[in-house]
């Protein structure tokens, strides 16, 4: 059984747990009660990879004196993971890629609720309606393209477009990505499910090529291997800032509210079962303060959320994104999403 077959099992089965014990009480600790003396530890569940927040998770250490430990994975197979842990998980906070995975655990029962002064900090769009879980910074999906080859002016206004024969074997997906998946729960709820379906069959039919990760489908782009790509904004400025701002390669926002200029977050929550929830929220407050939004926005350019911190100036201001008018807290059923994406055959 392959990892995403395991996944979807371990989603379905964890749910299936949770609403069998829904009579049984699960202790919730209470922020505003949280003891002073925060705790030395605290252990975090990342789905945001090692290499873009380990650095951060040490300068929170050292700035704060509280010891992270940390355990990375996919983001989709870590709420798998807490999902079976249930009661006994040992994360106190989960970081993660996208607000469909944080929305899963909400729905789930598995966080606890924030601070009011923490969820004000950012905009209602990249919150919890719920007061469950917070974005830290915002990405958006974009399309990658070399520009050796096209302008703008030669891509689809809508993402849609790219299943036209003349895009065959010239276009680079990585349907293994949550940032990925997230989109296609967008896709189905923008356009519903016969639509995304019709939409994933139609890409694999015209000859996509598959990569494992985001920064491969950019370095494939700039090299000439494929022409455009569906990615994160950031992988291409984190190249560049690599290579000395020498690719080919420039992002396109597809436009009129389309859903492949999707703005998700990565965000985080408060697991109710965490044996440290003070130094859980300690930690959500550095993320959100001055000095770590700064972070974000220097070292991952990522939009930043709050703090008066401005983005990378090479950045597509938010306010002129013409971002699909989608609630981030519905691209909770990540459960559906992976079903589709195994019948098409993209996983």
């Amino acid at each position: 059984m392959n990892r995403f077959l395991r996944l979807f099992a371990l989603l379905t089965l964890a749910a299936s747990t949770l609403a069998a014990c829904g009579n049984q009480t699960v202790s919730t600790p209470t922020q505003a009660s949280a003891p002073t003396d925060t705790p030395a530890k605290i252990v975090v569940y990342s789905g945001r990879s090692e290499s873009l927040v380990g650095p951060f998770f040490a300068q929170f250490t050292q700035t704060t004196g509280i010891q992270v430990e940390v355990r990375y994975g996919d983001t989709a197979e870590l709420v798998a993971t807490i999902l079976e842990e249930g009661a006994n998980s040992p994360a106190d906070l989960f970081f993660a890629q996208d607000a469909g995975a944080l929305g899963a655990l909400a729905a789930a029962g598995m966080l606890a609720p924030l601070p009011a002064e923490t969820l004000n900090q950012v905009e209602p769009r990249f919150r919890s309606s719920d007061g469950l879980w917070v974005g830290i910074s915002g990405r958006a999906r974009v399309v990658v393209y070399n520009t050796n080859k096209l302008t703008e002016a030669d891509l689809p206004r809508s993402i849609t477009g790219f299943v036209d024969p003349q895009w065959r074997g010239r276009v680079g997906w990585a349907p293994t990505n949550g940032s990925f998946q997230a989109f296609v729960t967008a896709m189905r709820i923008q356009l519903g499910e016969e639509a995304t379906r019709r939409w994933l069959e139609g890409m694999i039919a015209n000859e996509v090529k598959t990569y494992e990760k985001n920064a491969a489908i950019v370095q494939a782009v700039a090299a000439g291997e494929i022409d455009v790509g569906f990615v994160n904004h950031y992988y291409l400025y984190q190249l560049q800032s690599q290579s000395g701002n020498t690719l080919a390669a420039a992002n396109y926002y597809p436009a009129d509210g389309d859903v492949g200029a999707l703005i998700n977050i990565a965000g985080v929550g408060i697991l109710k079962t965490a044996k440290n929830p003070s130094a859980a929220q300690r930690l959500i407050d550095y993320m959100l303060s001055t000095e770590g939004q700064r972070y974000f926005s220097e070292k991952t350019f990522e939009y930043p959320l709050a703090g008066n911190v401005q983005p990378d100036p090479r950045l597509k201001p938010l306010s002129e994104i013409q971002t699909p008018a989608i609630d981030l807290n519905q691209l909770r059923d990540l459960q559906s999403t992976l079903q589709l994406l195994r019948d098409v055959g993209a996983l």
